[in-house]
């Protein structure tokens, strides 16, 4: 019976050509073609093994294939939160004399609660192994393939404006106005800046779109903020009763939904970050 040093195999997964795919950048910031599903879709593909080398008789015992889901903590990397983990048997133990033999799958029906995430501190990611335990080997015979899940939320019923004042006091007060407080990834924000009272000697104003991404808790809560979009949308003093338009475009824009306390592992929000500098490039601001 012989003894290999190295996988006598190799395992490989197989996605229909006609599945949608996705562009994300990796950690090495690598660009990759990710299978793209929808929460309620199926993950179906076919499951191939190929002996390797001179290797005509190869014993294993089984082969599975797994879909698996969980949450990385970047300054934890040892202990990764797992919250799906369904196996399928693929064959028995057994052994392969065939230089190549295939095995489609199909998981239906399998819950994928969170949508898939790559973050600064923390990612969220779903992926299918294919695995077979080689007898007498060093090395077993495995492959991984990453999967994007989507979620589709339903429209919000109530989406209101959104009214905001923000004021030093005999010297500034400034009325915000966005038409909805709940935006579509690809919409449009557009609002109204209202100058009530103004004493102050402004050189301009900007206004920006943050997120920010709060990864972990307690003692080991890491925030981070990202400036994705910046404009300046006034420049010069203005006057009592003046107002000044609003309009930024999302869809150019690498925008995830706001996520509220995943697994009571991470939250994403988003601000609009308004900017006032005077004269003395003195810096007022506020955030919604």
């Amino acid at each position: 019976m012989p003894f290999f040093l190295t996988s006598p195999c190799k395992a490989s997964i197989e996605i229909p050509e006609e599945q949608k795919t996705i562009d994300i950048k990796n950690s090495k910031g690598e660009t990759e073609h990710i299978p793209l599903y929808l929460s309620t879709e199926a993950v179906k593909g076919v499951a191939r093994i190929k002996l390797t080398g001179n290797n005509k008789r190869v014993e294993h015992h089984g082969i599975s294939i797994t879909l698996i889901g969980h949450i990385e903590l970047f300054y934890d990397r040892g202990d990764h939160f797992e919250f799906t983990s369904v196996s399928r048997e693929l064959a028995p133990a057994g052994t392969l004399t065939e230089s190549e033999v295939e095995f489609p799958f199909d998981f239906a029906d399998i819950e994928k609660p969170y949508e898939s995430y790559n973050g600064i501190n923390v990612r969220l990611r779903y992926y299918i192994k294919v695995f077979m335990s080689v007898k007498n080997s060093l090395s077993d015979c495995s492959c991984e393939q990453d999967l994007w899940i989507n979620i589709i939320q339903p429209k919000p019923e109530i989406n209101n404006s959104l009214k905001m004042e923000v004021g030093i006091e005999d010297t500034l007060h400034i009325e915000f106005e966005y038409q909805k407080a709940k935006y579509d990834l690809k919409g449009v924000i557009i609002g109204k800046i209202y100058f009530l009272l103004i004493r102050l000697k402004i050189k301009h104003m900007e206004i920006a779109l943050l997120r920010r991404e709060s990864a972990g808790t307690g003692p080991k809560l890491y925030p981070e903020t990202e400036t994705l979009l910046k404009y300046e949308i006034m420049e010069g003093a203005p006057v009592r009763g003046e107002s000044v338009p609003v309009r930024m475009f999302l869809g150019g824009v690498d925008l995830t939904p706001t996520y509220k306390n995943v697994a009571s592992k991470y939250t994403v929000k988003y601000y609009l970050n308004l900017v006032l500098v005077d004269e003395d490039d003195r810096r007022y601001f506020k955030q919604q």
